[in-house]
């Protein structure tokens, strides 16, 4: 039925006698001559309709938008002036010998070049969406890089595995989806929300170097990055410490960059620590394409009578912290109240500034609502640490360190791209030596940053007991642009070890037993040492690219109430169903009043 893709017809088939297949992407009659492009996943041709062949050509006035056609024809030169430099095919056209309509098409409910449609309409209907150039080419760049990644690891020994769909529950950040067993009543399986423990149990087996591109399920709130169900490239392997796992993963990144992009990455990747990203950016994921900076100014200001300032500075867990913008006096006040309430979404409480008209001038060139309540060494002080000079402005941070961190972290990303300083390109980063655990007032407990798998950089339990809130991990997340692209660590292959950790987030022996029991029970037949590191493929996609949100590479996603507008699910279920899975809905006030 098709003897070439319609984007693979060129001038090297002038004379020649083709056949193709698609879809009529535009109809346009020409004083009696009918132009089709006519699509197909390779891109666009355009079929010549000659009235001088009145059976075909009846056929062809009857072609409406999206139908589904073949056509046999002679590819010819485009008549001089009637090339089209924006195509490839835009130097040839296929003269019409014979046409079959395969199938009819009522009018879409958008057209396919229309690019203000609503995301809930393309969603809906899906399948018409992904009929776009646009939406085909990032499809194909999905299957590019996923077919580079695989490539690469493949070289370096990588075995590709499977683990289970159908699992047990486990704690793991975010919260499970369960599916009930009809052959166990009142028993659960959960989906995984990654790989984890199987493939340190493929560690176990000999298995030394595993990967898999695997579906990952968790039931969390919905970001533009996030999605119920995504898909990561998970990496385990065996006998290599942190660096030797980080330096074969930033390889891939910058292979996979190269071959598909044409990009040459850095080599290596620049490293920085938790503790550094957090002082200098607030955030553990920074965009390093932005030059703004986080300037600690706690010790300047603890004695100063403005009490927003004073709290926090001297609070072990608060934190001051100043944010010098670039030209930034010439914002408006509007413009200051719009970053305030930005900042509040972040838990901040307010934005304090500092206009510099004058720098010379001292604290008389110096315009803010709170100048009068610092003193002139806190000032003089703040204005070298920040190096804030002329026409500059200075914002401020005071809260408990997690708040400040956040809303100025975030204030920084957002100044960076509004006020144009974002540089082009790509900055990748490696952050390591994350804490082990975090204290959770809520909770009033430790709490794990990365899997509860993670090895402490400690050898010894009894070093790890004796102040877990000093310890760091062998953690490490690789990070680009500002966006999580993947993490990972060195794993616990101790049984003692693993006992150890469980014992400071609360999980107790019987606990970890039902939990964890085939994991510990591994751990004593000859668990070697092993790390990995899992990456967001849909994330990497995204960024590679150009896209904003993660569903634009995703073929069938959801939305961000984490329904599915195709599909309509999620759905009810018939009663006899939840009745073999020994499941009975309890009625809300809504469907009672109903």
């Amino acid at each position: 039925m098709r003897s070439h893709y319609c984007g693979h017809v060129h001038r090297d088939h002038i004379g020649s006698t083709v056949e193709v297949t698609g879809w009529v992407h535009r109809r346009r009659d020409h004083g009696g001559v009918i132009f089709v492009d006519l699509r197909d996943r390779e891109g666009l041709l355009q079929v010549v309709f000659d009235p001088d062949q009145p059976a075909i050509f009846a056929d062809a006035e009857r072609l409406r938008s999206e139908f589904v056609i073949a056509v046999r024809g002679r590819v010819r030169e485009r008549p001089e002036g009637t090339l089209n430099p924006n195509l490839p095919t835009g130097e040839i056209e296929v003269y019409a010998e014979s046409l079959e309509i395969l199938n009819r098409a009522e009018t879409p409910p958008f057209m396919l070049d229309d690019e203000d449609v609503a995301e809930e309409t393309r969603l809906r209907y899906r399948y018409v969406d992904l009929r776009r150039p646009v939406m085909q080419a990032r499809l194909k760049l999905r299957h590019r890089i996923t077919r580079a990644l695989r490539g690469y690891l493949d070289e370096h020994g990588f075995i590709d595995l499977e683990t289970p769909i159908l699992t047990k529950p486990t704690p793991e950040g975010a919260r499970d989806y369960i599916v009930p067993s009809r052959t166990h009543p009142g028993r659960f399986f959960a989906l995984p929300q990654s790989p984890q423990i199987f493939k340190q149990l493929f560690m176990m087996s000999g298995f030394d170097r595993y990967y898999q591109i695997a579906r990952c399920f968790r039931d969390e709130d919905l970001r533009a990055d996030r999605q119920p169900e995504f898909t990561q490239l998970d990496v385990e392997t065996s006998f290599l410490d942190e660096d030797g796992i980080m330096a074969l993963m930033e390889g891939m990144i910058r292979q996979t960059f190269d071959e598909v992009l044409g990009v040459t990455l850095p080599d290596p990747f620049p490293r920085m620590s938790y503790d550094e990203a957090m002082a200098r950016y607030g955030s553990d994921k920074p965009d390093l394409r932005i030059p703004l900076e986080l300037v600690e100014v706690s010790d300047l200001v603890a004695d100063c009578d403005f009490k927003v300032f004073a709290g926090p500075a001297k609070d072990p867990r608060g934190r001051v912290a100043a944010l010098r913008l670039p030209g930034g006096g010439e914002l408006s006040r509007k413009e200051i109240d719009d970053y305030t309430a930005f900042v509040g979404r972040y838990g901040a409480k307010g934005l304090a500034y500092i206009k510099v008209n004058d720098a010379a001038a001292g604290r008389d060139g110096l315009q803010s609502p709170i100048i009068k309540f610092l003193s002139d060494d806190a000032v003089s002080g703040i204005m070298a640490r920040t190096g804030a000079g002329d026409g500059d402005l200075v914002f401020f941070g005071a809260d408990r360190a997690g708040i400040v961190n956040d809303a100025i972290g975030a204030l920084r990303v957002r100044l960076g791209h509004d006020r144009g300083l974002c540089a082009e390109g790509w900055a990748p980063l490696w952050v390591v030596d994350f804490p082990m655990f975090e204290w959770d007032d809520r909770k009033q407990g430790w709490i794990f940053l990365h899997p509860p798998f993670t090895a402490p950089q400690v050898d010894a339990p009894s070093a790890l007991e004796a102040n877990p809130g000093e310890i760091r991990s062998r953690a490490y997340d690789m990070v680009l642009n500002g966006t999580e692209l993947g993490g990972g660590s060195v794993r616990i292959h101790r049984q003692d070890m693993q006992a150890a950790v469980f014992g400071l987030l609360g999980i107790g022996d019987d606990e970890a037993r039902e939990k964890f029991g085939f994991l510990l029970d591994a751990l004593k037949y000859g668990c070697p040492p092993h790390g990995g590191i899992a990456f967001g493929l849909d994330r990497l996609v995204m960024l590679m690219a150009g896209c904003d949100s993660i569903r634009d590479v995703i073929a069938f996603p959801k939305t961000q109430t984490a329904s599915c507008p195709l599909t309509s699910a999620p759905a009810e279920v018939a009663t006899e169903q939840l009745r073999e899975a020994g499941i009975r809905l309890r009625r809300t006030e809504q469907s009672a009043a109903g």
